[in-house]
């Protein structure tokens, strides 16, 4: 999406686009999308509830800057982006898969690190969060062993081990507060690719 320039300099403003993955019932979604007007969010969602709920938040809330994929987002990520396209990903709470024989199931791997830091542009960034530190550790060491991406909180936030304090447009979610009740702790990463 592009729109004029509000400074009259004759060229266009491109708006942000940032890839979700997996939003689940759409509440962080739409709260980050009203609280970033001029990002665009490219939403992909397999749950056709969720898909369901994030549709009626859209049309509550008069958004106008999200598209929802019903699809699985690898083969998005695969069919329909093309390299450094992307200016964010969000991950949040994907599903941990806690028992060691499922841990092969988990989103976060190797592979699909690569896929989405080549699909970044110089400077975008990786936004996950979990609470559950098993998987945080793992997530911790793929994000840090791609070539293409920093952690961001190395330098700024040396004290919290490589983990990344709540970015301000994340909300508190579902997920987050049910970790909380459990006595778990929550684990933002945010990767930015160089």
């Amino acid at each position: 999406m592009a729109t004029q320039d509000p400074n009259g300099q004759g060229g266009t403003k491109r708006h942000p686009l940032v890839l979700e993955i997996g939003f689940g019932m759409g509440e962080a979604t739409a709260h980050i999308a009203a609280l970033l007007p001029e990002t665009r969010f490219l939403c992909c969602e397999v749950h056709d509830p969720g898909v369901g709920a994030l549709l009626r938040r859209i049309g509550e809330q008069g958004l106008k800057n999200i598209r929802i994929c019903a699809h699985d987002a690898v083969e998005v990520i695969d069919h329909m982006l093309p390299p450094q396209c992307l200016d964010g990903v969000h991950i949040f709470f994907p599903d941990p898969w806690h028992k060691a024989r499922h841990n092969k199931r988990r989103l976060i791997q190797p592979p699909l690190v690569a896929k989405l830091a080549a699909r970044l542009k110089v400077g975008g960034y990786i936004h996950c969060a979990t609470d559950w530190q098993e998987y945080a550790q793992q997530m911790l060491q793929v994000f840090s062993a791609e070539p293409l991406l920093k952690n961001t909180a190395l330098a700024a936030h040396p004290e919290l081990g490589g983990y990344a304090p709540k970015p301000h447009y994340r909300p508190l979610t579902k997920f987050e507060n049910r970790g909380i009740k459990l006595g778990h702790g929550v684990w933002d990463l945010v990767f930015e690719r160089i």
